[in-house]
Parts: C-alpha cells; sequence; structure tokens
C-alpha cells in the first residue's frame, strides 16, 4: 500500500528532524534483506495432536503469515467481536490479537506402524481439527469466499470430505462440537431464510448516546473494545450473531435443526449428547463493554425434544470490580462423570476482592431435569476455579485461587459427600516455578468428556520443570494414598523433551523432542526400569527412545546461532537471568552491538520472581527482533523484568525496578565481554513498548529503542493496568510517573514507534504511539512513527511483518551499530 504526503511543509519537518537516516518516512512496503527474509517466510513447526483413542498423531501446520490482501479483508466491529460480512468468519482471534491463522498442512501419523498420511485440504482457510470421542474421525471448519464450510475427515484413510447444506456462524466461537460418544455434530448454523443485513443506506440515523445515572461500581478499562456505537450496529449485531442450533450426522451428513434461531454465545454440550447448556445474549445491548458483558439467559436445550429450560436470566455486567467477577450464578460446566449435572459458583463477596469474608464463593450442583433445588457442595475461602474431575466420582480436584497474594490451592473431593472435609494437595504460590508440581494428565472417557486419566490409586502430571539451569519438562505418577509423587520421565539435559500423551499400548507414551540443532518431531518412549540419575540426583525411570517422525530443518542456517542461559542478580539481591544469542561466527571475546528484549512480569514476592524460565535447549526460531541475529547483533533475549510487591501498591516503585532490571541485564551482558556497553538497544511489544519508551526516557542504558504496540499515557486506561488495581483518581502519581508521554521533553535518544493501525486491545489503542510520536516530536527528539495498515494488537500479514523487520534494523543500523 503506497502512502504518500500531501504537504511538503511537513516533509520538509520530517527532514529538520533528522528522521529521513532511517530510511524513507514514506514509501511502499519495505522488504528486509534477502538472507533475514528467507528465515521469516520460513514454516513453522507443526503442532502435535494425539487422538482420544492414541492411535494417531495429527500434525497440523499453520501458514506462516497471511498476505496484507487477506488481512485487509473489510470487517465490522460489533461488541468485541470483529467478523467479516462476506462470509461471516472471525477477523479476529478470540482474543482480538490477529488473524486466526489458516492451516497449511494436516499429516496423519499411526503411532504404532509410523506411517504418514498427508491429508489433501480444500480450497479456502481450514481452521484446526476436532477429533471424535472414538478418534476414528476429525472435523475442521473451512472459510471460503461466501461462507465458512464445514468438512470431516476419516482418520484411516485421510479422506475428508464437506457435509453439504451447511453454513457454519462462528462469530461467538463453540461453533462445532461432537455429541457425546456419537458420530454427530453439534453446530451453530447461520439462520435459513435471514434475509439481507440491516442497512442506513450509508447514512447515521442518529447520534451514539449513552448516560449514567449515579450507579456506583467500578468499570474495568479493558472491558472495551470496539463496542457498540448506535442502533444501526445493534441491528447488525443481533443479524450477524443470530444463529441456529443443528445436528449433523458425519457419516450421512444429515442437518437436523434444533430450537429456534437466537443469539447464542457459549454453547456446550452434555456427557450424555442430549443436553446443551447455552448462554443466549438479549437485548438491551450496552454501548460500553463488549458481548462478553451482556444480558444473558443460561439455559439447557434438550435435544430430543427441543424444550429449553431457563436456568437463569443474568442482568448486564457492566459494574463488575477491578480483578472480580459478577455477582449471580456464573461458571457454568457439566460434570463428566454425570450424563448431565451442572456444577457453577456464585459470589459471596458481592464479587468484590476488597471484601472481607470468611467464604468468597459457594459452589453448588443441579442435576437433570433441571427444575429442583440445586445443592451446596462447597464454600471457598478465595476465588473458585473449577474442578478436574476424575473417572472415579468419589475422586475429584477442586481448585481455588488468591489472585492478591497470586496464591492457589487444590484439594482432592468427593462432591456427593459435601460434608467431609477434602484432602488439601496443593497449597503454594501461583507464580512459584521451581516446586510446581505439574498439571494433570487428562483423558477422554467414551462419551467424549475429559477426565484426569487415572490408573488404579495413581493419577499423572505433567510440568515444564522449571530449574536454576533452566526447563527439564517431566512426567510424574502421583499416588492419591500418599500424595507423594513419582519421577517417570524427565527431559534430557542438553534437549527440551515434552510429555505429548499415552498411546493406546499399556506404558507406552509420546515426547515431543527437540534441541539447539534438531527440529521438534514426536518420540515414542517406553517406561523402563528405574535408575537413579546422578546428575539429577533424583530415582527415574528411563526409557529410550524412537523417532516417529522425521520432520527436517528449514532454516539450517539458523544452526550457526549460539545461545546461553545466563543467571545473576539485581541491586536489590533479586535473582534474574536472561538468554544471550550470540550471532553466527560470532567468535569469543568479540564485542558486538547488542538488542535486549524483555516483557516486564508482575510478582508478589521476590522469590519466585527470580526464577529462571523457559530453555536454552530449544531449537532455534527467530520472531522478527531475533532476526537481528543475522545482522550482526547479539540479543539479550527474554531478560528478567520483574515488578516485585503487593498488587495494591507495587506500582508505587515501577520505575525504580524496572531501571534496576534494565541496569543488572546490561551489565552482565559487557561483564561476559560478548556486548559492546556503548552499542547496545532495546525493544519490548505491548507492555514491553512501554518499557521500552521509559528505558529510553529515564536512562542512559541504550543507544536507541524500538517500541511496537504500546501505551505510553497510563491515564487512558483509568481504571488499572497490568496488576496495578487502584484507579487513576486513588494513585494520580503512579500514573503519572509510569507513562513516558509526561517525560517525552527528556526522550532525546532515537526512539521508532510501530503501531497496528487497527489495535484492537483496550490498553494499547492506535492513538498512543501517535500522541507520543507527537510529543517527542514537538521537544524535538529523534523519532519515527510507523503504522501499520489494516493490524491489530499483533502483526500478522507478510508485507507488515518484512516492514518491522526492515524498520528495525534500519533503526538499530543507524543508531546503534553505527552510532558516532
Amino acid at each position: 500500500m503506497l502512502i504518500r504526503r500531501t504537504s511538503l511543509a511537513a516533509a520538509v519537518a520530517v527532514a529538520t528532524l533528522g528522521l529521513l537516516a532511517a530510511g524513507p518516512a514514506f514509501a511502499d512496503y519495505a522488504k528486509p534483506p534477502e538472507h533475514l527474509l528467507k528465515v521469516l517466510k520460513a514454516p513453522p513447526p507443526p503442532a502435535p495432536n494425539i487422538d482420544p483413542s492414541g492411535q494417531r498423531l495429527l500434525l497440523t501446520t499453520a501458514q506462516t503469515y497471511p498476505s496484507i490482501t487477506r488481512v485487509a479483508q473489510p470487517y465490522l466491529k460489533l461488541a468485541g467481536v470483529r467478523l467479516e460480512p462476506k462470509n461471516r468468519s472471525r477477523h479476529d482471534t478470540p482474543g482480538g490479537y490477529g488473524i486466526p491463522a489458516c492451516v497449511a498442512d494436516f499429516t496423519l501419523v499411526e503411532i504404532v506402524s509410523g506411517k504418514s498420511t498427508k491429508v489433501n485440504l480444500p480450497q479456502g482457510c481450514a481452521g484446526g481439527a476436532q477429533w471424535s470421542a472414538d478418534g476414528s474421525r476429525f472435523a475442521f471448519q473451512n472459510a471460503v469466499d461466501t461462507s465458512v464450510q464445514l468438512w470431516v475427515g476419516d482418520a484411516a484413510t485421510g479422506q475428508v470430505k464437506q457435509v453439504p447444506n451447511v453454513q457454519l456462524n462462528p462469530i461467538f466461537g463453540s461453533t462445532v462440537q461432537w455429541l457425546g460418544g456419537s458420530q454427530n455434530l453439534l453446530v451453530k448454523l447461520v439462520p435459513a431464510n435471514q434475509g439481507p443485513a440491516p442497512s442506513n443506506g450509508g447514512t447515521p440515523t442518529g447520534p451514539d448516546a449513552q448516560e449514567s445515572l449515579g450507579s456506583s461500581g467500578e468499570s474495568s478499562t479493558y472491558e472495551a473494545r470496539d463496542t457498540l456505537t448506535s442502533v444501526h450496529d445493534e441491528k447488525l449485531f443481533a443479524y450477524y450473531g443470530a444463529s441456529q442450533l443443528a445436528v449433523v450426522d458425519a457419516a450421512a451428513g444429515s442437518v437436523r435443526p434444533v430450537g429456534q434461531p437466537a443469539l447464542y454465545n457459549d454453547v456446550n454440550a452434555a456427557p450424555d449428547g442430549v443436553h446443551v447448556l447455552t448462554e443466549t445474549l438479549k437485548a438491551p445491548f450496552s454501548h460500553a463493554v463488549t458481548y462478553q458483558r451482556f444480558a444473558n439467559d443460561v439455559a439447557v436445550l434438550d435435544l430430543a425434544n427441543g424444550r429449553n429450560t431457563v436456568l437463569a436470566s443474568l442482568p448486564l455486567a457492566d459494574r463488575v470490580p477491578v480483578h472480580g467477577v459478577p455477582e449471580g450464578p456464573r461458571g457454568y460446566d457439566w460434570r463428566s462423570t454425570d450424563p448431565a449435572t451442572l456444577v457453577y459458583a456464585e459470589a459471596l463477596d458481592k464479587g468484590d476482592w476488597k471484601v472481607s469474608v470468611p467464604h468468597r464463593d459457594r459452589v453448588l450442583m443441579l442435576k437433570a431435569p433441571f427444575t429442583g433445588k440445586p445443592v451446596e457442595i462447597a464454600r471457598t475461602a478465595q476465588r473458585f476455579e473449577g474442578f478436574a474431575w476424575s473417572a472415579d466420582p468419589a475422586v475429584s480436584f477442586q481448585f481455588e485461587n488468591d489472585e492478591n497474594r497470586h496464591w492457589m490451592q487444590a484439594r482432592i473431593v468427593d462432591v456427593d459427600q459435601p460434608k467431609k472435609e477434602g484432602r488439601l494437595l496443593w497449597d503454594m504460590s501461583s507464580d512459584e516455578l521451581y516446586g510446581n508440581p505439574g498439571n494433570l494428565v487428562f483423558k477422554r472417557l467414551p462419551s467424549g468428556a475429559p477426565v484426569v486419566r487415572q490408573e488404579g490409586n495413581t493419577v499423572f502430571l505433567r510440568g515444564q520443570g522449571a530449574s536454576p539451569q533452566g526447563d527439564r519438562p517431566f512426567l510424574d505418577a502421583l499416588d492419591l494414598a500418599t500424595l507423594k509423587s513419582e519421577r517417570l520421565f524427565r527431559s534430557d539435559a542438553d534437549a527440551y523433551e515434552q510429555f505429548l500423551g499415552f498411546s493406546n499400548t499399556p506404558g507406552r507414551f509420546l515426547t515431543w523432542h527437540q534441541s539447539v540443532m534438531d527440529p521438534p518431531n514426536a518420540f515414542v518412549r517406553l517406561l523402563g526400569e528405574r535408575i537413579n540419575d546422578a546428575k539429577a540426583g533424583e530415582a527415574q525411570f528411563q526409557s529410550k527412545p524412537a523417532a516417529l517422525t522425521k520432520l527436517v530443518d528449514p532454516t539450517p542456517e539458523v544452526r550457526q546461532i549460539q545461545k546461553r542461559l545466563v543467571t545473576y542478580k539485581r541491586a536489590d539481591g533479586v535473582d534474574l537471568s536472561f538468554t544471550l544469542y550470540t550471532p553466527p561466527g560470532y567468535k569469543e571475546g568479540q564485542r558486538v552491538p547488542a538488542i535486549l528484549y524483555a516483557y516486564p512480569a508482575d510478582f508478589a514476592n521476590a522469590a519466585q520472581a527470580g526464577q529462571v524460565s523457559g530453555s536454552q535447549q530449544t531449537f532455534t526460531r527467530l520472531q522478527p527482533y531475533r532476526l537481528m541475529l543475522l545482522a550482526g547483533y547479539a540479543i539479550i533475549d527474554n531478560a528478567s523484568f520483574p515488578i516485585v510487591g503487593d498488587p495494591k501498591n507495587a506500582y508505587d516503585t515501577y520505575l525504580e525496578q524496572l531501571e534496576a532490571d534494565a541496569k543488572a541485564a546490561v551489565d552482565k551482558a559487557v561483564e561476559l565481554g560478548v556486548v559492546d556497553r556503548n552499542r547496545i538497544g532495546v525493544t519490548g511489544h505491548s507492555h514491553g513498548g512501554l518499557m521500552t519508551a521509559n528505558l529510553i526516557a529515564h536512562t542512559n542504558l541504550f543507544k536507541a529503542g524500538v517500541a511496537t504496540s504500546g501505551s505510553y499515557n497510563k491515564t487512558f486506561t483509568p481504571f488499572g493496568f497490568q496488576n496495578e488495581r487502584r484507579s487513576v483518581w486513588q494513585a494520580q502519581d503512579v500514573y503519572l510517573k509510569a507513562s513516558p508521554f509526561f517525560y517525552a521533553d527528556k526522550i532525546k535518544l532515537p526512539l521508532l514507534l510501530v503501531h497496528g493501525e487497527d489495535d484492537a486491545n483496550p490498553g494499547t489503542e492506535p492513538f498512543q504511539s501517535r500522541k507520543l510520536y507527537q510529543a517527542i516530536r514537538g521537544n524535538g527528539g529523534t523519532t519515527r512513527l510507523v503504522m501499520l495498515p489494516n493490524e491489530p494488537h499483533w502483526y500478522t500479514a507478510l508485507e507488515s511483518n518484512e516492514q518491522l523487520v526492515s524498520e528495525m534494523l534500519n533503526w538499530f543500523d543507524t543508531y546503534v551499530k553505527n552510532a558516532k
């Protein structure tokens, strides 16, 4: 896309500030050098997915980057949803951070024989696949020019076929799901005979009017994204949001509509495959918040007879406390071990963590036919987070969380005996990495319902295995009688190998293995004899792996890059770490220019803040900023930037901690003899963009910065940001101090600002970069603003990413590598 200046005077003003040194201010999309471009466009590794029966592995490879033509397709912004009216496909991910990736390749791999079958995908943009309960079929959506289709594949042959007469409506998600253990699918369809979309003739029908009549209660900054702005928007929302539920026979291809069209938001089928939990949005629609906060009816629909039983009518939730929950019933879900039993929670503290109560939530259970009185099965001291169900009805895992302390608890309970006290399983900081016991391993029942995998008195845990030397993923067996774990598998220290799942052969399981030199591949392992690992100082089971897949390295030139984990301390004693990448051909002792990348994280306790996360043994892939390695830079990657303290006031010292984090990282990189102190740049995205601008404003540690999609004036997120709970009216000094906009007169070091024109993240709206650019420019600073057309919070189009890499390279070469 060509963007031209309309004013010669404006162009002269830009040149006067010396901005053209970094390249032309306005031009067609730029491209980086060919050797960077080749790596940028390399295909990503596939994502593995074992079928519920444990017989096959499905490898899904996503498209690397769509074209700007795809990203620039017209779309509507309707109450937090971006949709393309031409075919009703989602223009963004559910979180609103980019165009959903199209699947480039499906490959089926038989676990026993290793036989590989490539699936011939239809024309269009295929989505991810969903396995049937028995693993014999998989279903996926496919967006074409005028509709979103439903396709079903045969796992044995890899053959796929379109289900005729199905036009899906994926606007709110939960669009396609398998029903129980059957071969039937529950889908959301575009209603038949809906007629044309409402039109206002291109002329506004009236103003966008809102009012508040003095109601008390908070409203979060992050509740508003692409909100409705007119009566016409409301009509479009009702038109495009309406869907018809239907049951599809995957074998016969028949379609049976059930019930009447409605604004179905969440739809969730019970294990019996007959009852469906629905959440139906209803008017009046708010112009202040997104659809997730709209008034709605929660009901159960009987697919056999079409009967609809309303469980709750919930009002508009536009006054939910920051970091709180709505009042009334919430979090409805099915009990996996019953045909049709619902479990849900209700706040006992008005949903407000600031209210002091002995119990924050109560948990209730309601059985079919849903006309009786619900039974209270638990009260939780902190916020209820849900159950993990075991196939044994007497064993369930109950989770609760204290967001203020960053603390979690898990108990083993029998929900059918609520008066019987549960056994405490875990009681720990939710930030804890080294002592994290891992996550429960699940399997599917014949009904398709997920349950914790249990063999006798043993359940299984999978975890990242964080340690001071980096992550070493593991598989453990937890004895429910003693609550002690025994290690079954741990990744070797010179690789990064994750547990994927069990196969249908007893004692056999799959892992996803990679190393610095080896691309990710699936391995098959057998639980073998117990040995003693002297290095790890622990007993474990060892098994010899066999490679199931043989994926090749798409970018062998990247293997020349070396990386290492580096640990060090902040001035106040907090442990920190980063991964240091050195460019191809680097010779020890040589000092090279460097770029620091970080994303600040909030911690309630310094002990957890200093724990190492990540691994230097992963297969190296280069995101845009890492491509600078191929231009001769070292990368100080994922540097620890903790903001430590009580969430109620941690941001009182945000700037001081930010500067201390940066100084510690720079000093350590220089101490290693790798980095030239006088040639270091800094970059970060989103909250990391704010970090970058603040470091450029308040320190002299860096020669230049590149801030992408940041938020630079926190007064425009007045009801909180990150872990800051106070509003700007309660902590004005904190908001001002964290905002580089108010220090634009101090930004004399070169700062490149990049932002997506269509950023939907409420905290990082595009005007934030425009205003900071204007402020720096007006104060005589060196800056450049690049607004990427049609891009959301994360940049999706190939052309946009080529531009980003080119901009970063030109900026850092000019102001860091070749700085005078």
